[in-house]
Protein backbone atom coordinates (compact mmCIF):
# COMPACT_ATOMS: atom_id res chain seq x y z
CA UNK A 1 0.00 0.00 0.00
CA UNK A 2 1.60 3.24 -1.20
CA UNK A 3 0.50 6.42 0.57
CA UNK A 4 1.02 9.86 -0.89
CA UNK A 5 1.50 12.34 1.96
CA UNK A 6 1.04 15.91 0.78
CA UNK A 7 2.52 18.31 3.31
CA UNK A 8 2.01 22.05 3.80
CA UNK A 9 -1.00 22.39 1.48
CA UNK A 10 -4.42 23.68 2.49
CA UNK A 11 -7.74 23.80 0.64
CA UNK A 12 -8.84 27.43 0.62
CA UNK A 13 -12.11 27.19 -1.28
CA UNK A 14 -14.46 25.15 -3.42
CA UNK A 15 -17.59 25.63 -5.51
CA UNK A 16 -19.53 24.10 -8.37
CA UNK A 17 -21.51 25.09 -11.44
CA UNK A 18 -24.21 23.14 -13.26
CA UNK A 19 -26.19 23.97 -16.40
CA UNK A 20 -29.56 25.66 -16.00
CA UNK A 21 -31.51 22.88 -17.71
CA UNK A 22 -32.81 20.27 -15.25
CA UNK A 23 -33.89 16.86 -16.53
CA UNK A 24 -36.02 14.42 -14.52
CA UNK A 25 -35.66 10.71 -15.20
CA UNK A 26 -39.18 10.58 -16.62
CA UNK A 27 -38.18 13.23 -19.20
CA UNK A 28 -36.05 10.71 -21.12
CA UNK A 29 -38.24 9.38 -23.92
CA UNK A 30 -36.33 6.08 -24.07
CA UNK A 31 -37.79 5.14 -20.67
CA UNK A 32 -41.36 4.20 -19.89
CA UNK A 33 -42.98 5.76 -16.83
CA UNK A 34 -42.63 2.44 -15.03
CA UNK A 35 -38.93 2.21 -15.91
CA UNK A 36 -38.33 5.81 -14.81
CA UNK A 37 -40.01 5.22 -11.45
CA UNK A 38 -38.03 2.04 -10.87
CA UNK A 39 -34.80 3.86 -11.76
CA UNK A 40 -35.57 6.71 -9.36
CA UNK A 41 -36.30 4.32 -6.52
CA UNK A 42 -33.34 1.98 -7.01
CA UNK A 43 -30.51 3.95 -8.61
CA UNK A 44 -31.57 7.08 -6.73
CA UNK A 45 -30.78 9.60 -9.47
CA UNK A 46 -33.97 11.60 -9.89
CA UNK A 47 -32.62 14.82 -11.38
CA UNK A 48 -29.61 15.92 -13.35
CA UNK A 49 -28.53 19.07 -15.20
CA UNK A 50 -27.70 18.79 -18.90
CA UNK A 51 -25.65 21.29 -20.88
CA UNK A 52 -26.67 22.41 -24.37
CA UNK A 53 -24.36 21.36 -27.19
CA UNK A 54 -22.58 24.72 -27.27
CA UNK A 55 -21.57 24.53 -23.58
CA UNK A 56 -18.48 22.50 -22.66
CA UNK A 57 -17.13 21.29 -19.33
CA UNK A 58 -14.53 24.05 -19.55
CA UNK A 59 -17.32 26.66 -19.63
CA UNK A 60 -18.84 25.29 -16.43
CA UNK A 61 -15.43 25.13 -14.75
CA UNK A 62 -14.59 28.65 -15.96
CA UNK A 63 -17.74 29.97 -14.30
CA UNK A 64 -16.89 28.18 -11.04
CA UNK A 65 -13.30 29.47 -11.18
CA UNK A 66 -14.30 33.08 -11.81
CA UNK A 67 -16.65 33.07 -8.84
CA UNK A 68 -14.18 31.37 -6.53
CA UNK A 69 -11.28 33.66 -7.41
CA UNK A 70 -13.47 36.70 -6.79
CA UNK A 71 -14.63 35.37 -3.42
CA UNK A 72 -11.07 34.54 -2.34
CA UNK A 73 -9.72 37.86 -3.56
CA UNK A 74 -6.81 36.12 -5.26
CA UNK A 75 -4.91 38.10 -7.87
CA UNK A 76 -4.70 36.33 -11.22
CA UNK A 77 -0.92 36.61 -11.34
CA UNK A 78 -0.68 34.71 -8.03
CA UNK A 79 -1.89 31.44 -9.58
CA UNK A 80 1.09 29.14 -10.20
CA UNK A 81 -0.69 25.90 -11.18
CA UNK A 82 -3.86 25.19 -13.15
CA UNK A 83 -5.12 21.61 -13.48
CA UNK A 84 -8.13 20.69 -15.61
CA UNK A 85 -9.57 17.26 -14.82
CA UNK A 86 -11.98 16.05 -17.50
CA UNK A 87 -12.62 13.41 -20.14
CA UNK A 88 -14.62 15.95 -22.17
CA UNK A 89 -12.03 18.53 -23.09
CA UNK A 90 -12.66 21.17 -25.73
CA UNK A 91 -10.48 19.48 -28.35
CA UNK A 92 -8.41 16.34 -28.83
CA UNK A 93 -5.49 18.79 -28.95
CA UNK A 94 -4.48 21.21 -27.52
CA UNK A 95 -4.96 20.56 -23.79
CA UNK A 96 -7.90 22.52 -22.39
CA UNK A 97 -5.93 23.71 -19.34
CA UNK A 98 -3.96 26.06 -21.59
CA UNK A 99 -7.15 27.49 -23.06
CA UNK A 100 -8.50 28.08 -19.56
CA UNK A 101 -5.25 29.80 -18.55
CA UNK A 102 -5.89 32.39 -21.25
CA UNK A 103 -9.63 32.71 -20.57
CA UNK A 104 -9.02 33.28 -16.88
CA UNK A 105 -6.26 35.81 -17.51
CA UNK A 106 -3.63 33.83 -15.62
CA UNK A 107 0.07 34.56 -16.21
CA UNK A 108 1.95 32.73 -18.94
CA UNK A 109 4.19 31.30 -16.22
CA UNK A 110 1.26 29.23 -14.87
CA UNK A 111 1.96 25.49 -15.01
CA UNK A 112 -1.00 23.90 -16.82
CA UNK A 113 -2.02 20.26 -17.06
CA UNK A 114 -4.97 18.19 -18.28
CA UNK A 115 -5.81 15.06 -16.28
CA UNK A 116 -8.35 12.81 -18.06
CA UNK A 117 -8.85 10.35 -15.18
CA UNK A 118 -12.65 10.26 -15.07
CA UNK A 119 -14.30 9.65 -11.72
CA UNK A 120 -11.00 9.85 -9.80
CA UNK A 121 -10.20 13.17 -11.47
CA UNK A 122 -10.43 15.40 -8.40
CA UNK A 123 -8.26 13.11 -6.33
CA UNK A 124 -5.60 12.94 -9.05
CA UNK A 125 -5.72 16.72 -9.43
CA UNK A 126 -5.25 17.25 -5.68
CA UNK A 127 -2.34 14.79 -5.64
CA UNK A 128 -0.51 16.35 -8.59
CA UNK A 129 -1.08 19.98 -7.65
CA UNK A 130 -0.57 19.32 -3.95
CA UNK A 131 2.81 17.75 -4.53
CA UNK A 132 3.83 20.67 -6.74
CA UNK A 133 2.93 23.11 -3.97
CA UNK A 134 4.30 21.18 -1.01
CA UNK A 135 7.90 22.34 -1.42
CA UNK A 136 6.82 25.96 -1.19
CA UNK A 137 8.50 27.10 -4.40
CA UNK A 138 5.04 27.72 -5.87
CA UNK A 139 2.18 28.89 -3.68
CA UNK A 140 -1.27 28.64 -5.28
CA UNK A 141 -3.14 26.17 -7.48
CA UNK A 142 -6.54 26.16 -9.12
CA UNK A 143 -8.12 22.77 -9.78
CA UNK A 144 -10.96 22.71 -12.31
CA UNK A 145 -12.76 19.38 -12.62
CA UNK A 146 -15.90 18.68 -14.62
CA UNK A 147 -17.53 16.86 -17.50
CA UNK A 148 -20.38 16.99 -19.96
CA UNK A 149 -20.62 13.22 -19.99
CA UNK A 150 -24.09 12.61 -21.42
CA UNK A 151 -23.07 13.52 -24.96
CA UNK A 152 -20.26 10.93 -24.91
CA UNK A 153 -22.73 8.07 -25.21
CA UNK A 154 -25.69 6.98 -27.26
CA UNK A 155 -29.00 8.62 -26.39
CA UNK A 156 -30.57 5.22 -27.09
CA UNK A 157 -28.56 3.45 -24.38
CA UNK A 158 -30.78 2.86 -21.35
CA UNK A 159 -27.83 1.51 -19.37
CA UNK A 160 -26.05 4.86 -19.50
CA UNK A 161 -28.28 7.81 -20.41
CA UNK A 162 -30.04 8.33 -17.04
CA UNK A 163 -26.88 8.01 -14.94
CA UNK A 164 -24.91 11.14 -15.76
CA UNK A 165 -25.28 14.84 -15.14
CA UNK A 166 -23.09 17.69 -16.35
CA UNK A 167 -21.17 19.96 -14.03
CA UNK A 168 -17.95 21.78 -13.30
CA UNK A 169 -16.11 22.53 -10.06
CA UNK A 170 -13.29 24.74 -8.86
CA UNK A 171 -11.04 24.11 -5.88
CA UNK A 172 -8.28 26.38 -4.62
CA UNK A 173 -5.13 25.02 -2.95
CA UNK A 174 -2.43 27.09 -1.23
CA UNK A 175 0.96 26.43 0.34
CA UNK A 176 0.60 26.61 4.11
CA UNK A 177 3.32 25.33 6.49
CA UNK A 178 0.69 24.87 9.22
CA UNK A 179 -1.66 22.69 7.14
CA UNK A 180 -2.27 19.10 8.13
CA UNK A 181 -1.14 16.39 5.72
CA UNK A 182 -3.41 15.31 2.89
CA UNK A 183 -3.03 11.54 2.56
CA UNK A 184 -4.03 9.70 -0.63
CA UNK A 185 -3.88 6.09 -1.80
CA UNK A 186 -4.33 5.12 -5.46
CA UNK A 187 -4.94 1.82 -7.25
CA UNK A 188 -5.28 0.79 -10.88
CA UNK A 189 -6.72 -2.34 -12.49
CA UNK A 190 -5.67 -1.64 -16.06
CA UNK A 191 -6.53 -5.17 -17.19
CA UNK A 192 -10.23 -4.23 -16.86
CA UNK A 193 -10.06 -1.04 -18.94
CA UNK A 194 -12.76 -2.30 -21.29
CA UNK A 195 -15.41 -2.09 -18.55
CA UNK A 196 -15.67 1.69 -19.08
CA UNK A 197 -14.47 2.89 -22.46
CA UNK A 198 -15.14 4.58 -25.79
CA UNK A 199 -14.06 1.94 -28.34
CA UNK A 200 -13.54 4.22 -31.38
CA UNK A 201 -12.13 7.73 -31.65
CA UNK A 202 -8.57 7.29 -30.42
CA UNK A 203 -5.54 6.19 -32.37
CA UNK A 204 -5.98 2.50 -31.53
CA UNK A 205 -9.35 2.58 -33.34
CA UNK A 206 -9.76 5.80 -35.30
CA UNK A 207 -13.17 7.01 -36.45
CA UNK A 208 -14.37 5.22 -39.59
CA UNK A 209 -17.83 4.84 -41.18
CA UNK A 210 -18.21 1.70 -39.03
CA UNK A 211 -17.90 3.88 -35.92
CA UNK A 212 -21.41 5.25 -36.51
CA UNK A 213 -23.18 1.94 -37.14
CA UNK A 214 -25.55 1.27 -34.25
CA UNK A 215 -25.98 -2.18 -32.78
CA UNK A 216 -28.84 -3.41 -30.62
CA UNK A 217 -27.45 -5.28 -27.60
CA UNK A 218 -30.89 -5.95 -26.15
CA UNK A 219 -32.53 -4.65 -22.97
CA UNK A 220 -32.73 -1.15 -24.39
CA UNK A 221 -29.02 -0.81 -25.11
CA UNK A 222 -28.40 0.57 -28.60
CA UNK A 223 -25.04 2.15 -29.35
CA UNK A 224 -22.29 2.50 -31.95
CA UNK A 225 -18.52 2.01 -31.45
CA UNK A 226 -18.05 5.79 -31.15
CA UNK A 227 -20.24 5.79 -28.04
CA UNK A 228 -19.01 5.31 -24.49
CA UNK A 229 -20.08 2.02 -22.93
CA UNK A 230 -20.49 0.74 -19.40
CA UNK A 231 -20.27 -2.90 -18.43
CA UNK A 232 -22.80 -2.37 -15.67
CA UNK A 233 -22.42 -5.64 -13.78
CA UNK A 234 -18.64 -5.60 -14.04
CA UNK A 235 -18.38 -2.02 -12.79
CA UNK A 236 -20.84 -2.70 -9.96
CA UNK A 237 -18.86 -5.75 -8.80
CA UNK A 238 -15.62 -3.74 -8.93
CA UNK A 239 -17.09 -0.75 -7.07
CA UNK A 240 -18.45 -2.72 -4.13
CA UNK A 241 -15.32 -4.87 -3.80
CA UNK A 242 -12.18 -2.77 -4.29
CA UNK A 243 -12.93 0.71 -2.83
CA UNK A 244 -14.17 -0.60 0.56
CA UNK A 245 -10.86 -2.40 1.07
CA UNK A 246 -8.99 0.80 0.25
CA UNK A 247 -11.10 2.74 2.76
CA UNK A 248 -10.41 0.16 5.47
CA UNK A 249 -6.68 0.22 4.75
CA UNK A 250 -6.53 4.01 4.83
CA UNK A 251 -8.38 4.15 8.15
CA UNK A 252 -6.07 1.56 9.66
CA UNK A 253 -2.94 3.30 8.34
CA UNK A 254 -4.04 6.67 9.71
CA UNK A 255 -5.43 5.37 12.99
CA UNK A 256 -8.99 6.38 12.18
CA UNK A 257 -12.35 5.02 13.24
CA UNK A 258 -15.79 6.12 12.14
CA UNK A 259 -15.99 8.12 15.37
CA UNK A 260 -13.19 10.51 14.42
CA UNK A 261 -14.23 11.02 10.79
CA UNK A 262 -16.80 13.78 10.32
CA UNK A 263 -17.95 12.71 6.88
CA UNK A 264 -17.31 9.96 4.34
CA UNK A 265 -17.52 11.44 0.84
CA UNK A 266 -18.15 8.56 -1.54
CA UNK A 267 -18.22 9.02 -5.32
CA UNK A 268 -21.87 9.40 -6.30
CA UNK A 269 -21.98 6.70 -8.97
CA UNK A 270 -25.42 5.48 -7.98
CA UNK A 271 -27.32 4.80 -4.77
CA UNK A 272 -26.99 1.02 -5.06
CA UNK A 273 -23.20 1.23 -4.99
CA UNK A 274 -22.94 3.85 -2.25
CA UNK A 275 -25.48 2.03 -0.08
CA UNK A 276 -23.58 -1.24 -0.48
CA UNK A 277 -20.27 0.39 0.52
CA UNK A 278 -21.92 2.00 3.55
CA UNK A 279 -23.41 -1.32 4.62
CA UNK A 280 -20.20 -3.27 4.00
CA UNK A 281 -18.13 -0.90 6.13
CA UNK A 282 -20.88 -0.33 8.72
CA UNK A 283 -20.55 3.43 8.29
CA UNK A 284 -22.92 5.74 10.18
CA UNK A 285 -25.49 6.77 7.57
CA UNK A 286 -25.65 10.30 8.97
CA UNK A 287 -21.98 10.72 8.05
CA UNK A 288 -22.44 9.77 4.38
CA UNK A 289 -23.97 12.65 2.39
CA UNK A 290 -25.72 12.05 -0.95
CA UNK A 291 -26.31 14.52 -3.77
CA UNK A 292 -26.84 12.09 -6.67
CA UNK A 293 -30.59 12.54 -6.39
CA UNK A 294 -30.06 16.14 -7.49
CA UNK A 295 -27.05 15.99 -9.85
CA UNK A 296 -26.60 12.39 -11.01
CA UNK A 297 -23.14 10.93 -11.53
CA UNK A 298 -20.80 13.89 -12.05
CA UNK A 299 -17.67 11.85 -12.66
CA UNK A 300 -14.53 13.51 -11.33
CA UNK A 301 -16.51 16.49 -10.00
CA UNK A 302 -18.37 14.27 -7.56
CA UNK A 303 -16.27 14.90 -4.42
CA UNK A 304 -15.94 18.72 -4.70
CA UNK A 305 -19.66 18.94 -5.53
CA UNK A 306 -20.51 17.01 -2.36
CA UNK A 307 -18.38 19.52 -0.45
CA UNK A 308 -20.07 22.50 -2.11
CA UNK A 309 -23.64 21.23 -1.92
CA UNK A 310 -23.85 19.17 1.26
CA UNK A 311 -21.18 20.63 3.54
CA UNK A 312 -21.24 24.33 2.63
CA UNK A 313 -22.05 25.61 6.11
CA UNK A 314 -19.74 23.33 8.08
CA UNK A 315 -16.75 23.73 5.77
CA UNK A 316 -16.97 27.49 6.22
CA UNK A 317 -17.24 27.47 9.98
CA UNK A 318 -15.32 24.57 11.54
CA UNK A 319 -12.49 22.09 10.92
CA UNK A 320 -13.60 18.80 9.36
CA UNK A 321 -12.02 15.39 8.92
CA UNK A 322 -13.15 13.98 5.59
CA UNK A 323 -12.48 10.52 4.17
CA UNK A 324 -13.09 10.52 0.43
CA UNK A 325 -13.47 7.57 -1.93
CA UNK A 326 -13.41 7.72 -5.74
CA UNK A 327 -13.59 4.94 -8.32
CA UNK A 328 -14.21 4.49 -12.03
CA UNK A 329 -12.51 4.88 -15.40
CA UNK A 330 -9.32 2.92 -15.79
CA UNK A 331 -10.31 1.03 -13.73
CA UNK A 332 -8.95 3.22 -10.95
CA UNK A 333 -9.86 3.82 -7.34
CA UNK A 334 -8.46 5.76 -4.44
CA UNK A 335 -9.04 7.01 -0.92
CA UNK A 336 -8.10 10.42 0.48
CA UNK A 337 -7.88 11.73 4.03
CA UNK A 338 -8.53 15.47 3.98
CA UNK A 339 -8.48 17.53 7.18
CA UNK A 340 -9.84 20.98 6.44
CA UNK A 341 -9.91 24.29 8.24
CA UNK A 342 -12.63 26.92 7.64
CA UNK A 343 -12.60 27.84 3.95
CA UNK A 344 -14.56 29.72 1.33
CA UNK A 345 -17.45 27.68 -0.08
CA UNK A 346 -19.87 29.18 -2.58
CA UNK A 347 -23.36 27.89 -3.34
CA UNK A 348 -23.83 25.89 -6.55
CA UNK A 349 -24.43 28.22 -9.49
CA UNK A 350 -26.82 27.44 -12.34
CA UNK A 351 -25.12 28.45 -15.58
CA UNK A 352 -27.28 29.90 -18.34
Amino acid sequence: MALWEIKHVAVRGVTGTVPAHAVKTADFDILTQEEATLFDNTVGIKNRYIAPDDVCASDLCFDAAERLLAALGWERDSIDVLVFGSVTGDYKTPPTAGILQARLGLPTSTFVLDIPMGCCGSMYAINVAGNLLSAGTVKRALLLVGDTALRMGSLKDKSRVPLFGDGGTAMALEYDPAAEDIVIEFNTLGSSYEALMTPHGGFRHPITPESFVEQDFGNGVIRAPKDTLINGMGVFAFAIARPPISIQQMMAACGLTADNVDYFLIHQANKLIVDRIVKKLKLPVEKVPYDLQEFGNLGGASIPMLMSYNLIDELQTRPLTLLCSSFGLGLTWGTMLLRTRPMTVLPIHHFA
